[in-house]
């Protein structure tokens, strides 16, 4: 079927994945390997530095407008290595004025040189990754870090950056309301600038999968997800995203310019990107093992695989994205990001606003609130 592609470049972003951590996670299926051995940093950044020049070449002239260093635990770099990386992508890639720089962090990896040197480095949002508040909960999860180092870590975060998110999960073994309400409570008494809040999921491939522990049952789930937003709405959060929170005018510009269907560079091992080109959607992915990515990112083909996006898949892909938004989108976005007319899905749009799951009006298309509920089935009508 003939290629699609958008009327106008949408906005860059850059992801940045730094591959190490001190333990796996037993719920994490993200591309993370255990630091058994000491961490190849210097090596690592000859390669992402390496991987971005060569790269360069499919996104010249374009201006990226956020960063985002992802993992793994990042916080497990030197704020020299952060620097180093930061400046290489300055001197080869315009940024924009006020370029949003995310870093992940792992409460107990970090202290307060390091969050200086980061901030110094040009890093201007961090990410935490709290989980939870209470060292119960954490040790059934597998965190290196208890309860005291997660409001120390916060602490220090905001002290020290001006936007500052807290990662924060619900559903977890053992779990009850009160005590996942407790969590939520303590993470809007901080009054951080974002928050995610993550359901609790059993993924392929993860030792909790391979053996689940007891976790509440879908209608406590389902309790507990309404009462956190209610709470966090209370505390003047917007729900913007599936399970993303934001004070007024501070939500993330990275994780927006996804959802909106925009284009990413992304390098590091398994970093995945989506470009797009005047006649054509491409997305591409990195090799998946660290010293694989450094073997093949020195000979100057960190990419292994690169497919474009067939025409009959643009709608999919584009709602996969634009529906997790609460708000919706601008119905022109839809033809500005694919280049197909909004009339090529005019009957999904009418059967999902039957179903009760889209509102669809002139401004704006946007799941109702059973459509948030229940995405995957919203979605599930675009993939026809």
């Amino acid at each position: 079927m003939l290629a699609s592609a958008p009327t106008q470049p949408p906005p860059l972003s850059l992801y940045i994945h730094i591959p190490w951590c001190v333990r796996k996670c037993p719920y994490c299926d993200f591309n993370s390997h255990e630091s058994r051995t000491e961490i190849p940093e210097a090596a690592y950044v000859d390669a992402l530095i390496a991987d971005l020049e060569q790269s360069v070449p499919r996104i010249w002239g374009r201006r990226v407008h956020s960063i985002f260093f992802g993992g793994g635990t990042p916080s497990l770099f030197s704020p020299k290595a952060i620097d180093r990386i930061l400046s290489n992508v300055r001197a080869l890639v315009p940024l924009s004025v006020d370029c949003e720089v995310t870093l992940e962090a792992n409460p107990g990896t970090v202290d307060a040189a390091h969050f200086r040197g980061y901030r110094a480095a040009g890093v201007n949002r961090l990410s935490l990754g709290i989980q939870s508040f209470d060292s119960t909960y954490l040790q059934k999860l597998g965190r290196i870090h208890d309860e005291a180092q997660a409001m120390a870590a916060a602490d220090l975060a905001l002290q020290t950056f001006d936007s500052v998110n807290l990662d924060v999960m619900y559903a977890l073994p053992g779990q009850h309301l009160e005590h996942a309400l407790a969590d939520a409570q303590r993470a809007c008494s901080l009054q951080p600038a974002h928050l995610s809040f993550y359901h609790l999921t059993l993924e392929p491939n993860t030792p909790f999968h391979r053996t689940p522990p007891a976790l509440p049952d879908d209608d406590t789930s389902a309790a507990m997800q309404e009462a956190i937003e209610d709470l966090l709405g209370q505390h003047g959060y917007e729900h913007y995203e599936t399970s993303a929170f934001a004070q007024h005018g501070k939500q993330c510009r990275h994780n927006r310019n996804y959802w909106l269907f925009g284009d990413y560079l992304g390098i590091g091992a398994g970093a995945h990107s989506k470009l797009s080109f005047h006649d054509r959607i491409t997305r591409e992915s990195r090799h998946k093992h660290p010293k694989r990515y450094l073997e093949h990112a020195s000979r100057g083909n960190a990419v292994e695989h690169q497919w474009q996006i067939a025409r009959h898949e643009l709608p999919f892909e584009f709602m996969m994205n634009a529906l997790r938004l609460t708000g919706g989108f601008a119905p022109a976005l839809f033809e500005l990001r694919t280049g197909l007319p909004l009339e090529s899905i005019a009957h999904t749009l009418q059967h999902a606003v039957q179903k009760g799951l889209l509102d669809v009006g002139q401004e704006r298309i946007a799941p109702t609130l059973l459509g948030q509920r229940f995405l995957n089935e919203l979605l599930q009508l675009f993939l026809d």
